[in-house]
Order: structure tokens, then sequence, then C-alpha cells
């Protein structure tokens, strides 16, 4: 219903949409680009793109959030296309070094803090890997659904999510997690 009164030009509608799927798209656009004021313009060029292409969206196709998963996700990779490659500096790594180190029951509790040194250690990998690793890892999708996002073959998206998962258990080995 809500759907439809947007497709005919209904603001207030629309605006209840952007409230119903705006933390749902952040959510994806922070895990994805790892940058809040970044992750906020993505958001906006999203629902920009969604009043656009409203008329585009069909039903029978799929459901609406995979529909506008598919277009934050394109979002998101051309962000990513066009942004500089960031490498952390030592400063970071010993950060790291000293937070996976560290052998107390506390660590364990921080979840929250291992979970952004996992979001910034996929950040080094390619957009594609790093859209298949936030979907499926961070995001919980299934690859049907992440199918219906990307237009990758399930193939694709479990060899990119393989790979994915080889460069961080590799990053992380580097920064002293698992060693002895």
């Amino acid at each position: 219903m809500v759907i439809e009164q947007c497709k005919r030009g209904n603001q207030e509608s629309f605006r209840a949409l952007v409230m119903e799927y705006q933390n749902m798209v952040f959510s994806l656009t922070l895990k994805m680009l790892c940058d809040e004021e970044e992750a906020k313009d993505a958001v906006q060029n999203t629902f920009v793109l969604i009043w656009r292409n409203l008329e585009k969206y069909d039903a029978g196709k799929g459901k609406f959030s995979t529909w506008i998963y598919t277009i934050a996700s394109r979002v998101c990779m051309e962000y990513l296309k066009h942004r500089k490659k960031i490498f952390a500096i030592p400063d970071d790594e010993t950060v790291f070094r000293q937070y996976v180190s560290n052998e107390n029951d506390e660590r364990q509790l921080m979840n929250r803090e291992w979970v952004s040194i996992v979001k910034i250690l996929a950040a080094s990998l390619s957009p594609k890997q790093q859209l298949i690793f936030t979907l499926s890892i961070l995001e919980n999708r299934d690859t049907e659904e992440i199918k219906t996002i990307t237009g990758l073959s399930a193939d694709k998206i479990k060899s990119n999510l393989y790979v994915a998962r080889q460069k961080i258990k590799e990053q992380l080995n580097k920064l002293g997690y698992g060693q002895e």
C-alpha cells in the first residue's frame, strides 16, 4: 500500500518508507564504508535513487527490502571504487596487537570492539569481497538474497566469501591473534 502511494508521488508515504528502512540502510552503509559521514551520505543517495526508481520495483521479483539492499550495495560499491586505498598505520597495528594479545576475560566480553576490528580488516578487501562479507557475515543475509542483491552466482558468492575470510584470518594472524 505504502509503496503504491509512493509510486504515485505521495511524499508523506515516502517519508514513512524512509523512516521504516533508514536504519537498515545505515547499518549496511556503515559496515561497508566504515565511515559515519560517508555512510550518512550513502543513505541519502540510496533514498534519492529509491525515490527516482520506485516505478522499477516489481513485488513479483522479490522483497522490497532486498531491492533496497541492492540499491544501497551499489551506492556503497561506487563509494568504494572511488575511494583511495587506506592502509593501517603502525600505531593502528600496535593497538590491534595489544588488543588481540590481551588474555584477560574482559576481552572475551568486548564483542563490539572485536566486531569493529573485523570491520576495519574487512575494509582492506576488494569492494566485491567486502560487499559479500558484509551481507553474509555482518548483515546475516542468506546466499539466495545475496544472489538477488549482487547478481552473482552462488559459486561466486561462496568463492568471494572464502577469499574474504582467508584474507581476514591472515591479517589477524599478522596482528598476533591465534598465535601462542
